[in-house]
């Protein structure tokens, strides 16, 4: 390692930045900062300490030749920095930021081209990931052309992530350097790193500097998230020891809602009679809020920022349009909203979320920081309460002895004293909590991951403490009790070492689908490998892990393992699967791309008695030998099986996946009669709906599309048709975007014939058998929430013309625009909901035709204008105000009113309207 830098990237939500060291001097090795260079305007090149975390993607010949071309050669299209900061506020639409911030989206696949979020159609995306990775690939592109003797991929890197950052967000990181150049290098957490940076600048007197600080609170409140840890400080023979003993949950709050804010408030000043602004202008104007956020916060703040925006038509006043922000206005917006006064005991509240949701993030409910810390010091101390037997007392706070800030919000002096008063407050006996300061709250954590990176080579004091997240693989419940898993990682474990749960043998089915559900918790707990534990509120579920296992030998059907686990220097976790005997072993791999967490573990959980008399009615019927079956028994083989364990309705999930396999095991025999084939696609669908929801359901659905293709057999049965249909419908939240376009390719052809008054009904019908079953078909077609938007905006349109049309009165249509055009998808992504422009049309054009609670029309409405909080899916906020004079005028019920005007979860009832069927017992969707 000898002659390497180290290296540390700050890859910030609003800012990127790097500092470096040279191991080789020793003692005297000092971290210095690398000013970034970049494109600052067109022509213009120039390096400062930051790097603007924007990327500005150029659409073909809209910039002069040159204009963003760097020192290194490279003029690209997609503008890292100034440059795409500046270009972004005057072209909207192409900017993306707050890259960091949908890492840890889980309502999205981040590695989708999604971003910019809300962007125009005709506009190239970029994936979370890629912008994180365009972002790393600048700095390397600059450190290289700077050091071409010492290229970036062969010095020591650290990059910071938020401690609060899940496997999931740290793998995320990892695959954006990788995709960056970078192949050697260490995940250091935000807080640390920033404690690193003082302890680095103090270094020859960091006792003097900690006085007698015992527990030093770090806050850090960065871009996109805010992340609270505790740092342990003892004295030792050659200086203070110091260990991390506590980290804060996942909190997505920090200065893209104090952006949003401030844009909030502009815009009441902004447009006339309070109509909003459209998403192009909102981008405009967040982006000028942070503008004026940055320069009236600032160390030397100005006293008033101006912010224009251009107008947009009718909506404000002609041209551009401006507002001017005092540094006191800025400075009680966000005092009062995000360092607002508390008492310790306060708890964040859960709010409507519609100001902290117009970035289409799921932003934190509560945007007071100080409610946050109060709960974050609660949790810790009931922990170490419970870890002695006793329960914390009410008037119990472990009382940080110094605070040490991170994050540009706190260069603004009034920002750091209120947050010191709200937390001294809280033991009004002792002296007020000392600051410990930094040399630059916009350097310190690049300059803290080059101090981490000296600290390893021995040249600093480390922070111990190990990993901030435990990590729990589920093992299911026990009968009558709650979820359980076994610890895997505890809280603390040291980096490079690995566990061997041996103690927890299995066994392991090969050839067959298994899956590994795990859990991640920052909550101080004091269990060890191997512990079995309940899961409750604290832990948080991860996308599981789930796998096909081959053996070396074809014979073997099972194996006795164990589960390995190694928390590498990156941070990220590698899992394996090692036989009991031999030198078998299989690497598990996380599911990256998942938007949301399955359930838990598969549930050992028992069958009802009489399971074994079902299990014959279906084999009778679906057996491998045909037996004399009574027409009337097929047709009634539902009822049959409801006789003999209780009402479907009652069906549990593990029993209905349970049936479902009993069908699958005779799917080849459903050809034997109509009445066969009408049966088995009838229990098929209920028994795997709605798709997802229980482990393995992913497997379950690729096995049951492969009875797609061969359609029905008996196909001029309708009622065949009918239940044909229904199977898909029911179960089209398991199936990926690749089944659901080929669903859509099959159907779409029949339904412009059959579904379209635009198209000829004497037009040709297509070669081969045609589908049955018209109603089934269009509301099959309405719930395949992954086809493309072109594809749904054509669906749409048929359906309109079929509500509008005064003789189809009575059909599946206003259900099936209102799922095709829904604001809020049921199982799919966002960034594949329609754009609101074209809903708005169709909303237009109901309420010319006028509601009815009878056909549809009136929840078709509500799904076409529930409020979502996200600017770039909500309707207007005028049209939304007709639909629910509408809606009023028909008696709708009260909360379908409520869904156009404010953020609320859908009631189970409407799900299931919904979805077209009932949920399983005990499925939730969110």
């Amino acid at each position: 390692m000898s002659g390497k830098l180290v290296v540390g990237i700050d890859l910030g939500t609003t800012n990127c930045a790097v500092a470096s060291a040279d191991p080789a001097l020793g003692a005297a090795a000092e971290v210095v900062d690398f000013p970034v260079p970049r494109v600052l305007a067109p022509g213009e090149v120039g390096a400062r300490p930051t790097l603007p975390s924007a990327l500005y993607l150029s659409a073909g010949h809209e910039l002069p030749t040159g204009a963003a071309a760097l020192p290194w050669g490279d003029s690209p299209d997609r503008i890292v920095g100034d440059f795409a900061r500046w270009q972004g506020a005057r072209v909207p639409g192409r900017l993306v930021v707050s890259a960091k911030s949908w890492l840890c989206h889980p309502r999205v696949d981040r590695t989708a081209a999604i971003l910019p979020w809300g962007a125009p159609a005709d506009v190239e995306r970029m994936s979370p990931v890629d912008t994180s990775s365009k972002f790393l690939a600048h700095i390397v592109a600059a450190w290289d052309h700077t050091h071409p003797e010492r290229p970036m991929a062969s010095q020591d890197v650290v990059v910071t992530v938020p401690a609060s950052f899940d496997e999931v967000a740290r793998s995320l990181t990892v695959e954006a350097a990788r995709r960056a150049g970078l192949e050697h290098f260490t995940l250091l957490e935000e807080p640390q790193a920033a404690f690193y940076d003082f302890a680095s600048r103090h270094r020859q007197n960091l006792p003097a500097a900690l006085g007698s600080a015992r527990l030093v609170l770090v806050v850090d409140v960065g871009g996109g998230t805010s992340d609270y840890t505790l740092i342990e400080v003892d004295a030792g023979e050659a200086g203070p020891e110091l260990r991390r003993i506590a980290v804060s949950d996942h909190l997505m709050l920090g200065g893209d809602n104090m952006d949003v804010a401030l844009a909030r408030h502009a815009e009441e000043r902004l447009a006339a009679g309070g109509r909003r602004l459209d998403a192009n202008q909102w981008s405009q104007l967040v982006q000028a809020a942070r503008g004026a956020k940055e320069a009236l916060l600032a160390t030397e703040p100005e006293d008033t920022h101006r912010v224009a925006i251009a107008g947009g038509g009718s909506r404000l006043l002609g041209g551009a349009v401006s507002v001017e922000f005092s540094r006191e206005e800025v400075e009680r917006l966000v005092l009062d909203g995000f360092l607002p006064p508390c008492v310790s005991t306060d708890q964040p509240r859960r709010a409507a979320r519609t100001a902290l949701q117009e970035l289409g993030l799921p932003y934190a409910q509560d945007a007071g920081i100080t409610r946050h810390i109060a709960a974050f010091l609660r949790r810790h101390a009931e922990a170490g309460f419970a870890a002695l037997g006793t329960t914390r007392p009410d008037d119990v706070l472990p009382r940080p002895d110094a605070v040490l800030l991170n994050g540009g919000v706190f260069n603004s002096p009034r920002l750091t004293e209120r947050l010191l008063d709200v937390l001294s407050a809280w033991w009004p006996e002792r002296e007020r909590i000392p600051l410990l300061r930094h040399a630059s709250l916009d350097l310190a954590v690049a300059r803290g991951a080059a101090a981490y990176g000296l600290a390893r080579r021995g040249l600093g004091r480390r922070i111990a403490g190990g990993t901030a997240h435990a990590i729990y693989v589920g093992i299911g419940a026990e009968r009558g009790g709650g979820e359980r898993a076994v610890c895997l990682i505890p809280r603390g474990h040291e980096e490079g070492r690995a566990v061997d749960l041996d103690t927890r043998p299995f066994t392991l089915s090969l050839g067959q689908p298994v899956q590994f559900p795990l859990f991640s918790t920052t909550a101080d707990r004091t269990d060890r490998s191997g512990d079995i534990v309940e899961v409750d509120d604290a832990f948080h579920a991860l996308p599981p892990i789930h796998t096909v296992f081959k053996a070396a030998s074809a014979q073997a059907r099972s194996i006795p393992v164990h589960l390995r686990a190694l928390l590498t220097e990156l941070g990220s976790l590698e899992l394996w699967c090692v036989a009991e005997s031999g030198d078998e072993r299989w690497r598990l791999e996380f599911e990256l791309r998942a938007a949301v967490a399955q359930t838990s573990a598969t549930v050992t959980e028992s069958m009802p008695q009489r399971f074994g008399e079902a299990r014959s009615i279906v084999a009778r019927v679906f057996g491998g030998k045909a037996q004399n079956v009574a027409e009337k028994e097929v047709k009634n083989l539902v009822r049959s099986i409801e006789e003999a364990i209780g009402p479907r309705e009652s069906w549990t999930l593990p029993l209905l996946r349970e049936v479902w396999s009993l069908l699958m095991a005779g799917a080849g025999r459903r050809r034997r009669s109509a009445h066969h084939e009408r049966a088995f696609f009838q229990l098929l669908g209920f028994c795997l709906r709605p798709g997802f929801g229980y482990p393995l359901d992913e497997w379950r659905c690729e096995q049951t599309f492969a009875l797609f293709a061969p359609l029905v057999h008996h196909h001029q049965e309708t009622k065949v048709w009918r239940e044909f249909w229904l199977t898909w419908r029911r179960i089209a939240g398991g199936l990926g975007p690749e089944r659901h376009v080929a669903i859509w390719d099959y159907l779409k052809p029949h339904l412009a014939r059959r579904a379209s008054l635009g198209h000829s009904k004497n037009a040709p019908a297509r070669k081969g058998v045609q589908p049955d079953g018209l109603d089934e078909m269009v509301r099959t077609a309405a719930v395949l929430e992954h086809i493309p938007t072109d594809e749904k905006r054509v669906f749409g349109n048929w359906m309109l013309e079929r509500v509008l049309d005064p003789e189809s009165a009575g059909g599946p249509w206003g259900w099936a625009l209102g799922r095709v055009g829904a604001r809020v998808p049921l199982f799919g992504t966002a960034h594949r909901v329609l754009g609101a422009e074209q809903v708005e049309s169709w909303v237009d054009a109901l309420l010319e035709r006028g509601f009815a609670l009878s056909d549809g029309t009136a929840f078709a409405a509500v799904q076409l204008a529930r409020l979502t909080g996200d600017r770039a899916r909500d309707l207007d906020g005028d049209l939304r105000a007709r639909v629910v004079g509408e809606l009023r005028r028909i008696d709708a019920p009260a909360r379908w009113c409520e869904a156009a005007t404010t953020v609320v979860a859908m009631e189970s009832g409407d799900e299931a309207r919904s979805f077209g069927d009932t949920l399983p017992i005990g499925l939730r969707l969110r």
